[in-house]
Parts: C-alpha cells; structure tokens; sequence
C-alpha cells in the first residue's frame, strides 16, 4: 500500500489548505484512512478520520475548522483546513489500514494502529 500527500505549504493565520492523500496498491478489504500530523518535539496527533458510512472523528482542536472527506473513486483522502492557526503548523500524515472500519475516537489517538504511512507534507502557519 503508498499513501502519497500533497498540498502542504506555508499559509497566513487565518486562511485556508486543503491536503490530498493519494492511496494505491490494496486489494480486496477496504483501507481504512486517517490524518496525523506531528510538530517538532511533539508526538504525533490524530487530527481526523473518516469510515466508508461517512462517520468522521475530530481532534477537538481542529472541530468546526477542518473538514475531511474522501473521492473513492479516485482513491483520495482530503483534509479542508481552514482558519489556520499557528499551532496548526506540522508535518502533516496521511494512515491507512485495512483492519478497521468503523470511526471510534480510539482510531484518532492511536498511531500504531495503522500499519500504511505517507512520507507527509509540511504545513506551516504563519502570524
């Protein structure tokens, strides 16, 4: 399984991103898929997810500014990132697995819950 990111970039506070995950490479099941990202000396975070009935998870810090949807046709998770603010700033990842199927908050806080990582994308909000 490649999960590829893009559309990272430096923005000012206040406005607005929208990361892409291109996923390919599984058949069968599937692939269950989330965002992360990671500040410098910082953990890395669940920021939202997303199953096949629609159900999403959200950090409470990204709730009501970050959208996450899915193309899967095309096999593509997005992340609407919008208000930025400079906290928001961080390497961005895209997960997937291919065990899980249903949101559940523990799915956002988990990293080692997902076997399939992007190399990431840099976001960066400025004041």
């Amino acid at each position: 399984v490649q999960l590829v990111e893009s559309g990272g970039g430096a923005v000012q506070a206040g406005g607005s991103l929208r990361l892409s995950c291109a996923a390919s490479g599984y058949t069968g099941r599937g692939l269950f898929m989330a965002w992360f990202r990671q500040a410098s000396v910082k953990e890395r975070e669940g920021v939202a997810l997303l199953d096949s009935a629609g159900r999403t998870e959200y950090a409470d810090s990204v709730k009501g500014r970050f959208t996450i949807s899915k193309d899967s046709a095309a096999n593509t998770l997005y992340l609407q990132m919008n208000s930025l603010k400079t906290e928001d700033t961080a390497m961005y990842y895209c997960a997937g697995d291919t065990r899980w199927s249903a949101a559940a908050t523990w799915l956002l806080i988990r990293a080692s819950a997902y076997n399939y990582w992007g190399q990431g994308t840099k976001v960066t909000g400025s004041s």
